[in-house]
């Protein structure tokens, strides 16, 4: 893929951040969401490629959100046919309540080189580049809390188990305690705190838990970039889960599959990005400045060079047409401009 779609990439969730920003704290996560959405399907409109949306947030009949098998960029003749996985707002109820780690991501790869993977959950487990090798999602918590210990040289009481606060992990958080580890609860964006596990600067060194299958091949193609391990395995907890699982040709042993971080994301050639909505573990939030500007940081990785950039950008809010038209129309009672 061209290396500089990665800029462009970075355009794209930069404005589904700027439109939905302001939304923060204001208790309305639905129309956070919304704005995000046109912000990034918009944004997407001025992108050289011919791009199919593998893994969004809903089906054809639930527009106008990003759907399943939406076609997004320019979509010219000679452009490249790539699959995307899209979350323009990781975090919704984050950003609705003013809390951090909410974000606006990407993954883009060529045509087939991502999971398709039913809007079910998925049991994962995520390391750093040091850990890589020395887990698997079936052995028992403690063997593998154990295994990473030793990998990266730290005693297991100094070692920190990131998990999503949710009644489905008390068992797990349980046994993680009593092997002694400290833990870190989290509330919402399973994307962000899987991919802090490869920063050294979070602290985070296991990644534990059941969370949405999409967001899991999301996190993978970051984690793959970045030299990290993650393992996954569709989880569906109810018969319409299991029956979104069959829809998409998998049957009862496929839907069980321990899942490689090759088989989430297929290609050794894929882009992750990200811009930061509110500000977290990983990213700086939107920061809104006088004069009607903005910053923002974005990271944007690719995994077949394993180059990482942070990007800080400073935007003149007036002078985006693209982020104008989507700003007016979220501009409904006072919201955009107060």
């Amino acid at each position: 893929m061209d290396r500089n779609l990665a800029l462009e990439l970075v355009r794209v969730t930069e404005t589904a951040a700027l439109a939905c920003g302001r939304y923060m704290g204001r208790g309305d996560k639905n129309a956070a969401d919304q704005a995000a959405v046109d912000g990034m399907r918009k944004a997407f409109s001025s992108v050289s490629i011919k791009g199919t949306v593998v893994i969004g947030e809903g089906e054809l009949d639930e527009a106008p959100m990003l759907y399943i098998g939406e076609e997004v960029g320019m979509c010219k003749e000679d452009d490249r046919e790539v699959d995307i996985a899209v979350d323009p707002l990781e975090g919704t109820s984050l950003i609705a309540k003013g809390l951090p780690n909410a974000i606006a991501v990407i993954a883009m790869a060529p045509k087939g080189g991502l999971l398709h993977a039913p809007d079910t959950y998925m049991k994962k487990i995520a390391v750093g580049p040091k850990a890589k090798g020395v887990i698997h999602i079936d052995d028992p918590v403690e063997k593998n809390l154990k295994a990473v210990s030793r990998a990266i040289n730290k005693d297991l009481e100094d070692m920190t188990v990131i998990i999503q606060d949710r009644p489905r992990h008390y068992d797990l958080i349980r046994e993680v305690r009593r092997v002694g580890c400290r833990i870190k609860l989290f509330s919402d964006g399973d994307v962000a705190t899987a991919i802090a596990t490869c920063f050294e600067n979070t602290g985070i060194d296991v990644f534990m838990g059941i969370g949405g299958a999409p967001e899991g091949v999301i996190a993978a193609a970051a984690i793959k970039s970045m030299g990290g391990e993650m393992q996954g395995k569709l989880n569906p907890m109810s018969d319409e889960e299991m029956e979104r699982c069959i829809k998409l040709g998998l049957d009862q042993e496929s839907v069980y599959k321990v899942l490689t971080l090759d088989d989430l994301i297929k290609s050794d050639d894929v882009f992750f990005v990200a811009t930061g909505v509110s500000d977290g573990d990983l990213l700086k939030g939107v920061t809104y400045l006088e004069g009607n500007k903005a910053k923002t940081q974005s990271v944007v990785m690719r995994s077949k060079t394993g180059t990482i950039r942070f990007v800080d950008a400073i935007h003149r809010l007036n002078k985006n047409e693209i982020l104008k038209e989507t700003m007016e129309k979220h501009n409904q009672g006072g919201i955009i401009n107060g």
